[in-house]
C-alpha cells in the first residue's frame, strides 16, 4: 500500500466528490470543460490534493482526490467550486447573463469516502489487540 507522508504523518485518505453547475445545465464542453479540467488541476496541486481520477461530464463533475489530513474535504469543496466558479464566469463573460450572483455551480456536493480496507479488516485488527474497548453508540467500554 502506498502512503503518502506529511511532516509527521503517513496517510492514505481518497474521497469521490460529485457536484454540478447551477440549474445542472449541460455546460461543461469544449471550452467551458477545458477550463473546469485545468482549474481543477490547478486548484488540487495548490493545495497539494492529489487527483487520482476524474471526469468532467456535460452536466457534472466527478474527483477521485487523495487529501492530506489537515484539509476538511468541505474546504477543498469550498476551494475548488468557489476558485473556478469565480475563473469560469470571468473567463465566459456570457456566463454571467445565465449565472448570475457569481455562482457558478450548485450548492451541496456528494462526498463519499473510498478506502483500501473494509470495515471488517478493521473490526478484526483491533479484536487482536490489547487494551480497553470503547463502542460508540451504547457507549460499552470493556476492562
Amino acid at each position: 500500500m502506498d502512503y503518502r507522508k506529511g511532516s509527521h504523518t503517513k496517510y492514505n485518505l481518497a474521497v469521490h466528490i460529485v457536484f454540478i453547475p447551477k440549474y445542472r445545465k449541460k455546460i461543461l464542453y469544449g471550452q467551458i470543460g477545458q477550463k473546469v479540467r485545468e482549474l481543477i488541476k490547478e486548484i488540487c496541486s495548490a493545495l497539494e490534493v492529489e487527483i487520482i481520477g476524474g471526469k468532467v461530464a456535460v452536466d457534472h463533475v466527478h474527483l477521485h482526490l487523495s487529501y492530506p489530513p489537515h484539509l476538511a474535504i468541505s474546504k477543498i469543496v469550498q476551494h475548488i467550486k468557489g476558485k473556478s466558479s469565480y475563473k469560469i464566469l470571468n473567463s465566459f463573460p456570457d456566463l454571467k447573463k445565465v449565472y448570475w450572483g457569481s455562482h457558478f455551480w450548485a450548492r451541496g456536493y456528494l462526498a463519499v469516502s473510498v478506502g483500501v480496507i473494509t470495515d471488517e479488516v478493521v473490526k478484526a485488527y483491533l479484536e487482536k489487540h490489547d487494551g480497553d474497548s470503547i463502542i460508540q453508540g451504547d457507549i460499552q467500554l470493556e476492562g
